[in-house]
This record gives C-alpha cells, structure tokens and sequence, in this order.
C-alpha cells in the first residue's frame, strides 16, 4: 500500500536537519532490475521525492547511513562500490571519481550516493554507519542532509527473502507510522532483535536516526509504504527543528 501523510515539512529558519529515508533494495538502480517494473517505477518516484524534499533545505553536506558500513568509517572522495554481486558491472563513486586505493563502500551508500547523483547533488558528501550518526549530526552546522538508505523486514510473505512471518507487517506498519507521524522516539526504540529476527536491515539506521533527533520538532511525509517483492520498502521526508 503507498501512503502519504500531511503536507511537504514545512521549511523554516530553525529547520537544522532534513532527512530523506529510503530503501536500498540492488533493483533500485536500472541497470540492475533491466526491465522497468510499476513496483519500482513506483519506488524511485518516492526515493526521488523524499530525496528532492532533503535537499530543498539546501544543504552543504548529506551525511549518507546505512548497513554494512564498518562503524568508525568515514566514506568521502575516492571511494566507490559496485553492483557486480548483482550481474551488473556498474561502479558508482562515492564523491568525485573512484581512485585507486579508494575503500569499497556496502550496497547501502553506493545506493545512496546514485540517488543523489540523480538529483544533482555535488557538494559535500559523507558516508557512516549507524552508530556514528549522531555525532555527525552533533557536529556538522546546519542546515544538514541525511539520507538515511535501509530497508524494512524481508520476511512479508511466502515468497519473501526470508519466507512469511507474521509479525513482519505489523512490525513495518509501526515504522511507517513513526515515519509518517515524524515519531523520532518510537524510531529511536524500535527493538533491534525482533528486526533482526525479520530481517529488517534498516533498524539500525532508523534507530540511529531516531535518537539523533529526539525531542526535536518534526514535520513529516510518508511517500511509499509497500512490499511488492515480500520485503517492506518505506520512503519518507522528515524536516526538524
């Protein structure tokens, strides 16, 4: 079911922080997926959307999070991932080009770094695993861009990754709830062993997310909310204050 709550956040002089949460399934790059489905026509429209809604804040730096990536890492310049795990000989640069040397980024940031490709952004990009989030959002001036890439559980029905369990809709319904709702408490508490009991790979940035901006104002929408291959993809735009 796609879904969408309230109006575009509201864009005023206190709003320090956009984020722009969004899957990070391989077939959201084309080359991957070869012929274009309406499921994931459907999902880069809302990655595109929550993507352009993080940037209308105009910022100087997109903190990228995601799993996969070594905790006390900092992607930047130089570094890259591929998709060639996937059948595709495709590279994607982090930041500028790929350079010898440059550190191999996980599926999560190279992902991320594509859809900001796609929407123009050239200034300053860093990538991070969930755990050091909030020191970034901590220290970077704002206003500041987080793309916050994860997917929810891969266990939504017989077909799925995982095979069905039947508390993995409920579990996805509550993220989507707390996204639609700018609900940064209940990210930040999303029980971390029953996502991993669902595969959700996203909890850990959700949660990161969540305690990062808690306690702050946040204006939200929920543009997608949907498991059209049995894994939960949730893309939503949250501005705080």
């Amino acid at each position: 079911m796609t879904a969408a709550s309230g109006g575009p956040p509201q864009l005023g002089a206190r709003a320090a922080v956009a984020v722009a949460f969004c899957p990070s399934p391989p077939l959201l790059l084309p080359a991957v997926e070869g012929r274009a489905e309406p499921a994931t026509t459907a999902l880069r429209a809302a990655c595109t959307e929550a993507v352009g809604e993080m940037l209308a804040v105009r910022p100087e730096v997109v903190v990228v999070v995601g799993d996969g990536a070594p905790p006390g890492t900092r992607f930047g310049p130089g570094d890259g991932g591929d998709l060639r795990g996937f059948g595709v000989d495709v590279t994607v640069p982090f930041a500028g080009r790929v350079r010898p040397g440059g550190r191999r980024m996980p599926v999560s940031l190279t992902l991320g770094a594509w859809l900001l490709d796609e929407a123009g952004f050239a200034d300053t990009r860093v990538g991070v695993a969930p755990p050091d989030l909030g020191q970034l959002v901590r220290d970077l001036p704002g206003p500041l861009g987080v793309l916050a890439m994860g997917d929810g559980s891969a266990r939504r029905t017989a077909r799925a990754p995982g095979y069905l369990d039947e508390a993995a809709v409920p579990f996805d319904t509550a993220v989507a709830a707390a996204l639609a709702a700018g609900d940064a408490a209940a990210l930040a508490s999303l029980d971390e062993d029953e996502g991993a009991r669902l595969l959700a790979a996203g909890v850990p940035t959700w949660r990161a997310v969540g305690a990062a901006l808690r306690g702050r104002e946040i204006s939200a929408r929920l543009h997608l909310h949907d498991a059209p291959f049995g894994v939960g993809y949730l893309a939503a735009a949250w501005t705080a204050a």
